[in-house]
């Protein structure tokens, strides 16, 4: 146990509460993270000078993205939470499945629900799935962020006992200290990563389909990882192949997805882009 440590914050998860209508922190990450990162879509699309010769997002295509990415984000993150950390439960309890008040959601589901999502999007638009995939993926840290900042206020997935200067006792983890690791994700997968990737829009990355989306598997994927080594596992899992956790098995994949798509983008000259098909 550490001399010094920092109590953890109290604050309510519920936000607003009007009798049986509450409106949580976690709820307002996922509907802001949306919301923001669709207006920042529609920023990127308009600036046709970070596209070169591609064709970026039509407006109605990205207002059209939102409800599909939305159910992709949820359905997707559910089923991958039952199929990846629970099974077991969710086998022996099948109407706990859709009880997502209770808690559980999985991102790398949810990324998978979300990619689907928009790729129903593109083709129902009949524009180049590259470009979406592209442009959501530069915005993507903005809710990655606001959900971890959401995880530390309702005081879940923290971290493993620590004596750290900063270490944090929280409320529903026993009397040990642990590293704030929702703050750790916020700053790797959120600021940095989000940072990285406006960098390389800057540079001309929106100017290679699929680059963008690659950079966002690598970073993302090894941003996770790294923050895993902090991150307490999940009881019901513990620790796995080579005291690997759920979460680091799951990006692994995710890191080698994005290393394919920027290699393929790299392999072809940006002035090439300027007949891109709807199916790219």
């Amino acid at each position: 146990m550490p001399f010094f440590v920092i109590p953890f914050p109290a604050i309510d998860p519920v936000l607003i509460s009007v009798g049986p209508f509450v409106i949580r922190w976690y709820a307002l990450a996922y509907i802001g993270g949306l919301m923001l990162g669709w207006k920042f879509c529609v920023r990127l699309a308009q600036q046709s000078f970070l596209w070169g010769q591609r064709t970026p997002p039509s407006i109605a295509l990205l207002d059209d993205m939102i409800l599909f990415a939305a159910l992709g984000v949820v359905l997707g993150g559910r089923t991958g939470y039952v199929l990846f950390y629970n099974l077991d439960h969710f086998i022996a309890h099948p109407e706990n499945i859709l009880s997502v008040w209770q808690g559980g959601m999985s991102f790398h589901g949810g990324l998978a629900g979300c990619a689907l999502g928009l790729a129903i999007s593109a083709r129902r638009h009949g524009e180049a799935v590259a470009s979406l995939f592209d442009v959501a993926a530069t915005v993507a840290p903005i809710g990655l962020f606001l959900g971890r900042i959401a995880n530390f206020i309702n005081g879940e997935l923290w971290g493993r006992t620590t004596d750290v200067a900063w270490a944090v006792v929280f409320p529903l983890a026993g009397p040990m200290a642990r590293h704030p690791s929702q703050i750790y994700e916020a700053a790797l997968e959120g600021l940095l990563l989000g940072l990285l990737l406006i960098i390389a829009v800057r540079q001309g990355a929106l100017k290679r389909p699929w680059l963008v989306s690659g950079l966002f598997g690598i970073g993302y994927g090894l941003a996770r990882i790294a923050s895993e080594f902090f991150r307490e596992p999940d009881q019901q899992l513990g620790f796995l192949l080579g005291g690997a956790t759920m979460g680091m098995l799951l990006s692994v994949p995710l890191v080698l997805l994005g290393l394919a798509l920027a290699i393929h983008a790299l392999r072809k000259p940006a002035a090439s882009n300027s007949h891109e098909s709807p199916l790219a």
